[in-house]
């Protein structure tokens, strides 16, 4: 399958899927694609709700797309790939509607950036994390905000840090990543449908209020996030980053 970015209304709650046929990796397209539909969403009068979910069984997203980080060739270049994070996370941010999200397996990286930046993530228990952008010698320094205003600067350091290891859904659930953790997709589904319909019958104008006290004292990230921006975009370019994401390549 190609990959694509779609969005669906019925009745007050717009779905927005991504995929991508790399484990849901994130080029630059889809990041761009998927800044457009929360956006669009979000002034939508027909959207009192919207889930955020991807395509495909096994992993929710798979983070920054390798083939399309070797093809950087300068820090401008570098910066506008990684804008398309800093984008994504201000739309999920700025976006007045709430937005819940269906996490069905393993979130890497940005990935990880995505699902901090939601207002409440559902998962099951095969929803695996891990921040891996140390170990391509970057960081994940877009991310970081977003992961580090979910879970606290000490859960963030740890995953910063342990760049190789997988965190299970049960430790996301603890530090607050995951609102909630289901055995499977079946009881996930039953949990996100029962939501996304008590929120479509509330006053729209209610939730933007609350929306706009739970990102209380992020209204700088606009200039954060792409200052981070640069300093992944900066790094790598770097022999070190080349070499690892070839490594990182090479495994899949």
């Amino acid at each position: 399958m190609d990959a694509y970015v779609q969005s669906t209304t019925q009745q007050g709650i717009t779905s927005i899927e991504f995929f991508h046929p790399q484990s849901n990796s994130l080029p630059g397209t889809i990041l761009k694609e998927l800044a457009l539909a929360i956006n669009h969403a979000g002034v939508d009068p027909n959207t009192v709700v919207i889930i955020l979910r991807s395509g495909g069984e096994k992993a929710f997203c798979a983070g920054a797309s390798f083939d399309e980080l070797m093809t950087i060739q300068n820090e401008k270049e570098g910066l506008q790939f990684f804008s398309g994070f800093a984008n994504v996370i201000n739309a999920m941010r700025t976006c007045p509607k709430f937005i819940i999200g269906r996490i069905q397996g393993k979130c890497v990286g940005g990935g990880v950036g995505l699902v901090a930046a939601m207002d409440y993530a559902m998962a099951t228990e095969g929803a695996d994390i891990k921040l891996s952008e140390l170990a391509m010698g970057i960081g994940p320094f877009v991310v970081g905000p977003a992961v580090e205003r979910r879970i606290g600067v000490t859960a963030f350091s740890q995953l910063a840090i342990d760049a190789g290891d997988w965190r299970n859904a049960q430790w996301a659930g603890r530090k607050g990543l995951f609102a909630e953790v289901h055995p499977g997709d079946a009881g996930m589904d039953e949990s996100l449908e029962k939501m996304a319909d008590t929120l479509r019958r509330a006053n729209p104008e209610a939730m933007a209020e609350m929306k706009k006290i739970f990102w209380k004292g992020t209204e700088h990230w606009d200039t954060l996030l792409l200052e981070r921006a640069a300093i992944s975009g900066r790094l790598v370019l770097s022999e070190f980053s080349r070499n690892a994401i070839e490594r990182f390549k090479s495994k899949k």
